[in-house]
């Protein structure tokens, strides 16, 4: 992925909403002078601003790091051929590749992650998250807590806790990550509470 493109997106976007990069910095509870900073980046800021900016924008991640002739629509259902699996993203030691790109209005993420055998930064962003050890073993930190998951191993938590990860074994880890933030509100929709 060309880290360009997010920078790019993140801009279109936050125009085509009416926003203005104070609105912006507001709603994703970032500063002014780091959303600019952002736009103006040929690389693709955290995963955890990402989330914080596809939320205030109200869009799905991989609509920020994906080129516009890949299409992404309000679709009911999305099939992702093992041929077909994008790289979406390969970032502070993270590889990503989306397995959900085609459907826009996700609750949640699903990715493949390979995370390397270096230490990672640590991660932070509202909602939970699911993991499922495909191969390799990984060490999960979660808060001041380690634990070693193996191949078949899957772990869900509140991934507002800080955490992070790191491949254990030779061959790298490859890790199922279903990513859900609260982020999905149908603001045309009338709720009400009794």
């Amino acid at each position: 992925m060309d880290e360009n493109i997010v920078a790019e997106n993140i801009k279109k976007t936050r125009l085509s909403r009416g926003f203005s990069i104070e609105q912006l910095a507001k709603q994703a509870n970032l500063t002014k002078g780091y959303i600019s900073k952002i736009e103006k980046s040929t690389k693709a800021p955290p995963f955890s601003t990402l989330a914080k900016i596809a939320a205030a924008l109200n869009v799905d991640i991989t609509q920020l790091i994906t080129t516009n002739s890949e299409v992404v629509q309000d679709i009911p259902l999305s099939v992702v051929r093992a041929n077909e699996r994008k790289d979406t993203m390969s970032q502070r030691g993270h590889r990503y590749e989306a397995l959900a790109y085609m459907k826009s209005g996700k609750n949640m993420e699903p990715y493949i992650i390979t995370p390397t055998l270096k230490t990672e930064t640590i991660f932070s962003h509202d909602g939970e998250e699911f993991m499922y050890v495909l191969e390799g073993t990984h060490e999960f930190i979660y808060g001041n807590k380690r634990y070693v998951l193996e191949e078949g191993d899957s772990i869900y938590f509140d991934s507002a806790i800080p955490h992070s990860g790191r491949s254990l074994s030779k061959k790298k880890a490859r890790i199922l990550v279903v990513m859900y933030s609260y982020k999905r509100v149908d603001i045309n929709a009338n709720h009400h509470h009794f």
